[in-house]
């Protein structure tokens, strides 16, 4: 089950125990959308831990510098021309 899945859970289970006033005869239907909810949020919590182990974190590339030795190239020394 995903996380809409999770959401439309708790989403009944709200409507059952707050928005209904219906009396079925052996069914507690606010205990059923108390059991909905809590299901969903276990449902969410489970989810949303097992979606931050999957994270993959990729360290930053860093650039390899070489440095060239040191020494007069092209007639110039330290870059000024002196």
């Amino acid at each position: 089950m995903g996380l809409g899945g999770c959401i439309i859970l708790i989403a009944v289970g709200a409507i059952l125990t707050f928005a209904t006033d219906w009396h079925m005869q052996g069914v507690n239907l606010d205990l059923v959308g108390v059991i909905l909810m809590i299901v969903g949020l276990i449902g969410v919590t489970t989810f949303s831990s097992i979606a931050r182990r999957r994270r993959v974190v990729v360290p930053p590339t860093t650039q390899t510098v070489v440095e060239e030795p040191h020494g007069r190239r092209d007639g110039y020394s330290d870059g000024y021309g002196v």
